[in-house]
């Protein structure tokens, strides 16, 4: 890591790891560190003379151009640049020469002439000027981020401005709202939390539409340097690649790139800055003064901003329109340290603010104010009126601003030359050459870190927290689904929760914009799994696995509208076949597999919708619906279970691109649905339509098979063929079926599954055929609490048998009887009260039936007192013989 010490005030360059920072080419820049390069490094650089190379035309303009600051830190991109191209190749050519040159002197035209071609490749790729413009704008903007919210926080205090309103800002969590508008809208509530000034303004709309553009347009700002504080950050790094590519088109490449970002930075900037004028001349228009009112409102204007953010961005010089955004930046730090500035002078004004103070001006004012003997207020003194406080955070922000630029002192009196002196004091405390600005960065991070708004804290959407009931009942689905899955020979397995992008990509269909993409960390793309079955999938391809019998139980995550019953984070059961079987022969067990574990679950009454791909193919070829869209019109059936014919045909006719008659042919189809069996042969008569498709007929086929073993397992009375049954994920390719529980509780489907065929080939180019059922166990679970509650049944949360009663605090002897019931295999607790009813009323509450209690009276003659918790009914045993006399009651119940 390039790493700067107070001692040494060294950059050192190169080495194992080694990171160069945008704040370390400022200090670089600035000459408060000076550049060093490591030993590891220097044994790269190479000893041969120097062949003088003609210098890249971009760095000479930019020598020409560059101010010495400037000039100074393109210097220590390029010395780095050189250092880590020789440490990365082998064969690149640099000379200790060129290297010591530049870190002696940290000039650009000391480097001059390049001592070799890659040298000369080296300084036209890496594009050192811009870049080196790009990370000075990237140290001053970075914190003026958390600056910005910080002041406006302020303002929002001196103008007594609405917060509640102007920040209500609420993330939703499905990508519709703009995260970091949300982000610094909750940040400035968290600043202004406990202010008694908010909210209290007689401004009225103008000052309500001044602070509800806060979050957008700093949220806009966050969104710009984050951006290019990734790109700065690489091109800092990175080494470059010799002969891969021109590298005058790479260095021109890297500048227009370097361009754009700092253009959306720009326009953000000129924003923010009306916006910062604007909030002052409203603090300003509260102060009771006339005088100094009308010279804080009038003292700053924008109008010198007028023309000079276009001159800057037209010119198509990249190190001149990187010059002119820095200097915009400069001067938006300006206009921040002068709202900051005529907030301070506000709120000194205002005799009705409470002041924040610091520990130790507290004491000293206490002390002042003494009462007189006996407690008393002297003769005379009325009850002072209550002063308005600022929020927590803003109090902490304002205490660091006032001690900056009073060094401590009282402030006497506010006038317009002390607000101009506070300005330039502020605006020098703002520059990331200051140590009192990164206090300042942190502590506004520590106050909004500290989210003291939201009291409680609460869970993203579409997620849920399991309590001791619901874990209870979903343990007891838990057994009895694995139990029926192992009945079958299933064995069990477990996959990543995440997986390669790549992987999960292209394998879904239009539900593919609901998987969860992870960030990039700089490494491998990931996400979250969709679903059980691709990581299978993968699985099996990856272990070149021909034939599988498993099962899965683990959750899954889309980024789907969270509703009743449909979550973004959920339990799938899954039970998969892959391998070379007779036909239908793995169709059938699945099938089977789903009827035991939703009649073993009983939930009550369900259907089971089925069909088949090469059916559907068939019944949409017949429609006249164009090969290439029979995925996309699959997509649009899919829907018929939550919405009506009319709504599903207007997204075909409008959306895909299908036409009316089409369309309508597809609605008279669908509509197919009964007994499997009669659909059957209804399907199978002659003159139907079905027996002119060859996949159709190879699909009736195998129904006839499946139908009839389902016939004779008693099983096909759950099921219903049914056409309008799409599934719209894009890898199935035979058979497919969807359970619907039929009850009370609308949960829409519970399970469904079906036959892929070319998932796995997908991964490994061999295929595996493969059919398998998933079981929405979320769904599941919100039946059988429903259940519950109808019935009006107490949910056990524990299993445990005994409880040990200990009429007192005697720990030891707790710890003693407790373990030999644990030793005996018996599912036991222990409580520690004095109070009989404290003990029994745990008992009942947490359905345990047995109670061993242990007071005065059963340790003086050796014995406990075992009570039948349901019966009501005690018995007095001796200590030796609890154990035994436990097992056997137990035994018996």
């Amino acid at each position: 890591m390039a790493s700067t010490t107070s001692a040494a005030a060294t950059v050192m360059l190169g080495g194992k790891g080694a990171t160069l920072s945008p704040a370390a080419v400022y200090a670089l820049s600035l000459g408060l560190a000076a550049p060093g390069i490591d030993p590891s490094a220097q044994k790269s650089l190479s000893t041969r003379a120097a062949s003088p190379q003609e210098t890249p035309a971009p760095l000479a303009a930019a020598i020409a151009s560059l101010a010495p600051t400037e000039s100074r830190a393109a210097a220590a991109v390029l010395l780095n640049k050189l250092v880590l191209t020789s440490s990365d190749s082998a064969s690149a050519l640099v000379t200790a020469a060129t290297a010591a040159r530049l870190a002696g002197s940290l000039d650009l035209a000391a480097a001059l002439p390049l001592g070799s071609r890659d040298e000369a490749a080296v300084a036209a790729a890496s594009a050192p000027a811009a870049v080196a413009l790009a990370a000075l704008i990237d140290c001053c903007a970075a914190p003026l981020a958390r600056v910005a919210d910080a002041v406006a926080a302020l303002s929002c205090e001196a103008a007594r401005g609405d917060a509640a309103a102007a920040f209500d800002v609420p993330a939703s969590g499905d990508g519709l709202s703009a995260k970091d508008e949300a982000d610094v809208a909750t940040d400035i509530k968290v600043l202004v939390f406990g202010s008694k000034l908010v909210g209290t303004a007689a401004g009225g709309a103008p000052t309500a539409a001044t602070f509800a553009k806060v979050p957008a347009l700093n949220g806009i700002f966050r969104q710009a340097v984050r951006a290019l504080h990734a790109i700065v950050r690489i091109e800092l790094n990175a080494p470059v690649k010799l002969g891969k590519r021109d590298a005058g088109e790479t260095g021109e490449g890297k500048e227009e790139a370097l361009v754009v970002l700092a253009t959306q930075l720009a326009r953000a900037v000129q924003a923010l800055c009306k916006l910062s004028v604007a909030r002052a001349r409203l603090c300003a228009e509260s102060i009771a003064d006339a005088e100094l009112r009308e010279k804080l409102t009038g003292a700053v204007s924008v109008d010198d901003l007028k023309g000079m953010l276009d001159k800057v961005l037209i010119d198509s010089d990249a190190v001149s329109v990187l010059k002119g955004v820095y200097n915009h930046l400069l001067k938006f730090r300006d206009f921040l340290a002068w709202e900051a500035a005529v907030v301070m002078a506000v709120i000194e004004a205002d005799s009705s603010i409470e002041k924040p103070q610091a520990a130790a001006e507290n004491e000293a004012a206490s002390s002042t104010e003494k009462p007189q003997a006996g407690g008393d207020k002297a003769k005379g003194d009325k009850k002072s009126k209550k002063k308005k406080t600022l929020g927590k955070g803003t109090s902490a922000v304002l205490m660091l601003l006032r001690d900056h630029v009073t060094n401590g002192s009282t402030v006497a009196s506010v006038n317009s030359a002390l607000v101009a002196e506070w300005a330039t004091s502020l605006s020098l405390l703002f520059d990331p050459r200051c140590p009192g600005l990164e206090s300042l960065v942190e502590k506004v991070k520590e106050i909004v870190e500290s989210n003291e708004v939201r009291r409680l804290p609460k869970i993203p959407k579409g997620t849920r927290d399991f309590g001791k009931e619901q874990m209870a009942i979903r343990g007891r689905a838990f057994s009895i689904i694995t139990s029926v899955f192992k009945m079958h020979g299933a064995t069990a397995l477990d996959t990543p929760v995440f997986e390669l992008r790549e992987t999960l990509m292209g394998k879904y269909g239009e539900d593919s914009k609901l998987i969860y993409d992870l960030a990039d960390q700089g490494g491998e793309l990931c996400s979250l799994r969709y679903d059980l079955t691709v990581p299978f999938a993968r699985y099996v391809a990856m272990n070149s696995i021909s034939a599988l019998k498993r099962y899965q139980i683990a959750k899954v995550y889309r980024r789907d509208n969270p509703s009743k019953g449909r979550y973004r984070e959920f339990y799938q059961c899954d039970f998969d076949i892959a391998g070379v079987y007779e036909p239908m022969e793995p169709d059938f067990e699945v099938i089977k597999v789903l009827t035991e574990l939703l009649n073993q679950l009983d939930i009550g009454t369900y259907e089971i919708k089925l069909n088949h791909r090469k059916l559907l193919d068939g019944m949409l070829e017949i429609c006249g619906v164009p090969p290439q869209k029979f995925r996309t019109v699959c997509s649009s059936i899919d829907k018929l279970d939550k919405q009506t014919f009319e709504q599903v045909k207007k997204e075909l006719v409008d959306e895909k691109g299908i036409s009316n008659e089409t369309a309508d042919e597809i609605g008279n189809l669908v509509k197919t649905r009964g007994p499997p069996l009669e659909v059957l042969t209804k399907l199978r008569k002659e003159g139907s339509k079905f027996m002119n498709n060859e996949g159709s007929v190879a699909a009736l086929n195998e129904l006839e098979i499946l139908f009839k073993a389902l016939d004779k397992a008693n099983a096909i009375d759950k099921i219903v063929f049914d056409l309008s049954l799409a599934r719209g994920l894009d890898y199935y390719t035979g058979v497919i079926y969807e359970a619907v529980f039929k009850g009370a509780a609308q949960v829409g489907s519970i399970a469904a599954g079906g036959r892929y065929d070319n998932l796995v080939g997908m991964f490994s180019g061999k295929q595996i055929p493969a059919v398998g059922v998933s079981l929405g166990i979320e769904r599941v679970f919100a039946i059988m609490e429903q259940q519950e509650k109808e019935r009006n049944e107490k949910i056990r949360p524990t299993e445990t048998e005994v409880l040990v009663s200990i009429l007192g605090k005697d720990l030891t002897l707790a710890a003693e009887l407790v373990s030999e019931l644990w030793s005996a295999g018996i599912k036991a607790e222990f409580k520690l009260t004095t109070r009989v009813a404290n003990h029994i009323k745990y008992a009942l509450q947490s359905g345990i039936p047995w109670m061993v209690l242990v007071g005065e009276s059963e340790l003086q003659k050796g014995t406990v007192k075992l009570k039948d918790v349901e019966a009501n009914q005690e018995y007095e045993v001796d200590r030796k013989d609890f154990v035994e006399e436990l097992k056997n009651r137990l035994s018996r119940s």
